[in-house]
């Protein structure tokens, strides 16, 4: 179809997105792509504000002949992640992402792309400046801080909106229309530290579990991939069961929602256990490659001698940090029963942070249903007062239900079948999006998302169909030619 980046660029679409990828656009660094969307609002006398968490929700009259049709709200958010390769050299809050095309794709030069959802402020861009596009009263927000606390979306004022109809642009397949998708928040269980001295003939050990595939909380979770933190729990409970030592320090994975890869914890022993403490480590390797061998065939667990330890925790502190990996709760909790293969309820023990003073043991929790989610963090609660604990929260946001009796659901799924002559298929997902956010704040909001193929996403190595981008923008103009059919 296209053979340069600048034949491209010349589609409505692709030239807002290049304008929008001269700007800076970081999650947390996003006053000047939004002070741009209010410029390109003014500039064409269309309705616009910006709030105080720097979203920006700009208004377009209906169309001539669509003044009764029902007014839609066309959702994306503006920020994107910011990741390099090894080796690039760029500056993301100063330098514009540079595309590259191979095929059909468009790809950025060694960054992502920021097609998520750079895309979706594209095509509301390329909507909002159109005067040749049959459409209803749009009212389009564009959100900041999706990508890190959804602070946007959570701002956001819904007296702005006069709008019960919501498309959300953060979809990133074509062909799918989201209808679901799940609420969660962080729930970190802390433990204080007793420190004691080691033993003066102690050895220290470096025990780690590491070549697990890891991946996203919410849609690998069903994957039955190893949980590095749990599975080091069972390993250190066993040593338990046959020697006394103690802990010096654990650590393991780097965020909340990813299923961590990696744990260390640094154990002290007596001499006499050091034979022992080797051939059981050799004996877990084994289970783990077996228990593993399909979900996580590079399993390994190593043994390094350290330098004596300084101090190590008492006791019952070791006692407790092993009782916790035990009793939290992890993975899968509940399937749906009404959308086959849908986790309903999950949860994930993706970081373990020891400080000066306490072990920090994050959880994603997530639910499509708001009560399941409390169940698990009451879960955390208790676990937490049994080992003299506490319990923080943070990142706390809705789940988004699915709409049995949705409207614009129907209208997308007529319109795809009469545009494409097959189904679209119906999906949910076991990960947030700013949709639940909006169904809370709006009363009886009906909500569809949808969005171009994308692979890649939150890496380097994103990438953004290019045909596919044009057709879900014909598939979007040709529901909003007939919105005038939803009463």
């Amino acid at each position: 179809m296209f053979q340069t980046i600048e034949e491209v660029t010349k589609h409505p679409v692709f030239t807002f997105f290049q304008e929008i990828s001269n700007i800076p656009r970081g999650s947390g660094n996003e006053r000047e792509i939004s002070d741009y969307l209010v410029r390109f609002a003014k500039e064409r006398n269309l309705e616009v504000v910006q709030d105080t968490a720097l979203n920006v929700i700009i208004k377009k009259p209906a169309s001539t002949g669509y003044e009764n049709a029902p007014a839609v709200i066309l959702q994306g958010h503006m920020d994107m992640v910011c990741e390099l390769n090894k080796g690039t050299v760029h500056d993301f809050e100063n330098d514009p992402i540079e595309f590259r095309m191979d095929g059909d794709m468009l790809y950025a030069n060694g960054t992502t792309l920021g097609a998520d959802n750079g895309i979706a402020v594209a095509y509301a861009l390329a909507l909002l400046h159109a005067n040749d596009i049959e459409h209803p009263a749009l009212e389009v927000v564009i959100t900041t801080e999706e990508e890190t606390t959804m602070g946007g979306a959570i701002a956001v004022d819904p007296n702005h909106f006069t709008g019960k109809i919501f498309i959300n642009l953060d979809t990133e397949e074509e062909g799918k229309l989201l209808v679901s998708s799940s609420g969660g928040i962080k729930g970190k269980l802390i433990l204080p530290i007793e420190w004691d001295s080691p033993s003066r003939n102690a050895v220290t050990y470096s025990l780690s579990i590491g070549g697990l595939r890891g991946g996203h909380s919410g849609m690998e979770i069903d994957k039955e991939r190893g949980n590095a933190n749990k599975l080091l729990g069972r390993i250190l409970l066993d040593l338990s069961h046959k020697f006394s030592y103690t802990l010096s320090e654990i650590n393991g994975g780097l965020k909340s929602n990813a299923i961590p890869r990696e744990a260390e914890a640094v154990i002290v022993v007596e001499p006499q256990f050091t034979e022992t403490v080797e051939e059981m480590v050799a004996e877990w390797t084994q289970v783990l490659k077996n228990e593993l061998r399909a979900a996580d065939p590079e399993v390994y667990i190593k043994l390094e001698k350290l330098n004596d330890a300084k101090q190590v925790f008492a006791k019952e502190t070791t006692k407790s940090i092993i009782q916790a990996l035990m009793l939290t709760p992890n993975g899968v909790q509940r399937m749906s029963k009404d959308i086959e293969g849908l986790v309903e309820a999950s949860t994930n023990l993706g970081v373990i942070t020891t400080t000066d003073t306490e072990v920090i043991f994050q959880n994603e929790i997530r639910s499509s249903i708001k009560t399941l989610k409390e169940q698990t963090l009451q879960q955390i609660h208790v676990i937490a007062a049994i080992l003299d604990g506490k319990v923080e929260t943070m990142g706390d946001y809705p789940e988004w239900s699915y709409n049995p009796d949705s409207a614009i659901r129907e209208l997308c799924q007529k319109v795809y079948k009469d545009t494409y002559g097959k189904e679209a298929e119906i999906i949910a997902i076991h990960a947030g999006l700013e949709c639940g956010v909006f169904t809370e704040k709006i009363s009886g909001l009906d909500v569809i998302s949808m969005g171009p193929d994308m692979y890649d996403v939150h890496t380097p190595n994103e990438h953004l169909s290019i045909p596919s981008t044009i057709r879900t923008w014909e598939y979007l103009l040709a529901i909003l030619k007939e919105m005038h059919t939803i009463s």
